[in-house]
């Protein structure tokens, strides 16, 4: 028998103020016309005040229970995916953990941007692979507003908070259901393109968050084409084989020009920037979670969640569904 991790359920969760373009026109120098062309956004969600990035958290956590019909105490892990922490420590996921009056196993966060669901998603298939779990809790959550530059037009317009979440059981079949594989890279050498430019053990800021436009474009074109490249040809698949590609949702021209160069229809392409905006590391699992929804993605489908962040990182996960 293989050991593999389903997807059992999936959860999202996205604050209730939405701001949109024309609202941010009248606090920078922009437009409307000029943040669609460039990007594809029309609209953002922003956290409220009171809102933290565990808040988000576990509201996309327990939709996912839910989803999964699983308890809490079902759940062995918790793995969290976020670049924008309640605090510098503890770890946000053991508040979620605290929340969910879970008081067993582990809970962690894990920090690669907007890659940072993908590595999540293969450190937990690790642990139900080796049998350390049978439950893993996978959540993608962030404020990313909260380190954003609001006098700087070329990167407030282009982020957003939200979450989502995953529920990933163990299960014993020959079926080929699961997660088939997982592909992870970084390059330290263009920390310098994306960045925040705070720390505790730098600056003891919390920071802006600092972007070469063009450099991380052309960067994240090229990297997300050859790792899924990669993906093929370690399952053996052609481009044919994949039924949904749900990207990381950083720019609808990132997004089309990957497609493009992968010779991947666009109608399957799950794309959501356009409402979501680029939400870091929730927003392969907030997209994902509305194409399982709206049933779009269904038992069998072939699936390739793709992501590339600053570090830089990158990375690709194909599931079967």
């Amino acid at each position: 028998m293989i050991r593999r991790s389903v997807v059992e359920g999936c959860g999202s969760y996205l604050p209730e103020r939405i701001v949109t373009n024309a609202e941010l026109a009248e606090r920078v120098d922009t437009s409307d016309e000029w943040i669609q062309k460039r990007t594809g956004i029309r609209e953002r969600r922003i956290a409220s005040d009171d809102e933290k990035t565990s808040d988000l958290g576990i509201k996309a956590a327990l939709k996912a229970l839910e989803s999964a019909r699983c308890s809490a105490s079902q759940i062995d892990i918790i793995v969290l995916a976020t670049a924008t922490p309640d605090v510098t420590f503890p770890a946000t996921a053991t508040k979620i953990q605290s929340a969910l009056e879970i008081s067993k196993g582990a809970a962690f966060d894990i920090h690669a941007v907007c890659t940072g669901f993908i590595y999540a998603l293969n450190i937990a298939d690790n642990f139900i692979r080796l049998e350390q779990a049978d439950r893993v809790l996978v959540i993608g959550a962030e404020t990313f507003s909260r380190i954003l530059d609001w006098e700087d037009r070329s990167t407030c317009v282009l982020f957003g908070d939200g979450a989502g979440a995953v529920v990933l059981a163990a299960e014993d079949n020959a079926s080929g259901r699961g997660i088939l594989s997982s592909h992870l890279h970084s390059d330290g050498r263009y920390h310098d393109m994306l960045f925040v430019d705070g720390g505790p053990s730098s600056t003891q800021t919390v920071g802006h968050l600092k972007m070469v436009g063009r450099d991380v474009f052309r960067h994240a074109i090229t990297n997300l084409a050859s790792v899924l490249d990669e993906v093929l040809e370690f399952n053996k698949l052609k481009i044919e084989d994949i039924d949904w590609l749900v990207p990381h949702q950083a720019n609808k021209r990132i997004l089309e020009g990957t497609a493009k160069k992968l010779k991947i229809p666009p109608e399957k392409v799950v794309v959501t920037v356009d409402r979501h905006a680029n939400t870091s590391a929730a927003s392969i699992p907030l997209a994902l979670d509305e194409a399982v929804s709206d049933g779009r993605i269904k038992r069998g489908d072939m699936v390739v969640l793709e992501a590339m962040g600053g570090g830089f990182t990158w990375g690709a996960s194909l599931i079967c569904w």
